[in-house]
């Protein structure tokens, strides 16, 4: 039973070549087949309860700021609520996969109650997600955090370069992404139903969702409007802001490394691509912000719970070998060393690799 569920959510995953077998030296059911089966089974009461956690300890941080009262804990507090909001998009990161439970209005429910509050359309989110991991490392079909090809680049406005690459642009986009969709695909904003980013079939959950995050951004301006601009700002604008650079920086860095290559056409099949991340060390926040950066393993198997993905990955790296990837970089010099050497790709070739921009035309 899991097996069949397994593939049916797999598009793509054994490209056969001349000699009938995969260029890969293992298949998706050689990886799961070393893996505990019980890493495949989300516990309802283990999920809720890092919900829980991470809401209480929002709860707190807003309980201290304001007993506190004090203009040097201030950018304290930002920081930790805003990696706390960052937690707990994490947890509806979970709900959107399916992996935090096997019920569907469970997920959908939590996923609304985590993603709502920090601005994020739960279903407008989950399905354009589920497009990026359905086709990860496909240059032309990936749906977010794919690169420039090199004749793109260098046909870019040198002031939209500057925004992208040289003021930190990249730890921004999440908001703009929301409302406009990827750049270089067709325009698509996560709130509109008729969306190209969405099937009919998927027109109420966006729906649903954009009148969620409506409600949460009409609150917003009611608090505006009875406490003014500053208390917005002190409690809820800066923590966010601080949350948008989280998503940006973990994203960018699970997809956005010189040795991970990407592929073009025939080259492409799922598992292939799927390999095509990094693991990252996140130091003390690895706890708090779920293992996000166990990022290869969740690849692979997008409906296993985090709380399983560091078993699972144990498991199957010896299979993986060479193809897995790690780094115990600290991640600021992760970001700033990838931030300058990925640039772009080649215009041709079905795999490829990031170039830095100091290549010579």
């Amino acid at each position: 039973m899991q097996s069949n569920l397994i593939e049916s959510n797999y598009p793509s995953t054994r490209k056969p070549v001349n000699n009938g077998r995969s260029d890969l030296p293992f298949t998706l059911q050689d990886l799961k087949s070393a893996i505990p089966a019980s890493c495949f089974e989300p516990s309802i009461a283990r999920s809720l309860s890092y919900f829980f956690l991470d809401i209480s300890l929002i709860g707190l941080l807003y309980g201290a700021v304001y007993v506190l009262n004090y203009w040097w804990f201030l950018p304290i507090f930002w920081l930790m609520q805003g990696t706390m909001f960052w937690a707990l998009f994490v947890v509806g990161h979970d709900c959107g996969h399916g992996s935090f439970s096997k019920k569907k209005w469970l997920n959908n429910l939590i996923g609304h109650l985590a993603h709502t509050p920090i601005l994020v359309p739960y279903h407008g989110w989950r399905i354009s997600h589920r497009t990026h991991h359905q086709n990860t490392g496909n240059i032309q079909t990936d749906e977010s955090w794919y690169p420039l090809t090199e004749s793109k680049y260098r046909m870019t406005p040198w002031w939209e370069k500057f925004l992208r690459f040289e003021a930190f642009g990249v730890l921004f986009a999440y908001p703009l992404y929301l409302f406009t969709g990827s750049p270089e695909r067709e325009p698509g904003s996560h709130f509109l139903s008729s969306s190209p980013l969405f099937r009919p079939s998927e027109k109420w959950d966006v729906i649903t969702s954009t009148v969620l995050w409506t409600l949460m951004v009409s609150f917003l301006g009611w608090l505006t409007f009875q406490y003014g601009w500053l208390f917005l700002l002190k409690y809820y604008l800066a923590p966010y802001l601080v949350f948008v650079v989280w998503i940006d920086l973990v994203t960018f860095l699970h997809h956005t490394e010189s040795d991970i290559p990407w592929y073009r056409g025939e080259e492409w099949y799922f598992l292939k691509g799927a390999l095509s991340t990094i693991d990252r060390n996140y130091g003390l926040i690895n706890g708090i912000h779920h293992n996000i950066g166990t990022h290869v393993a969740h690849h692979i198997f997008l409906n296993m719970p985090h709380y399983h993905l560091k078993t699972a990955t144990e498991a199957i790296k010896p299979i993986l070998g060479d193809y897995y990837r790690k780094s115990d970089d600290s991640i600021f010099k992760s970001f700033f060393t990838s931030w300058r050497s990925c640039r772009f790709v080649e215009d041709e070739g079905g795999k490829v690799f990031y170039q830095s921009k100091a290549l010579p035309k």
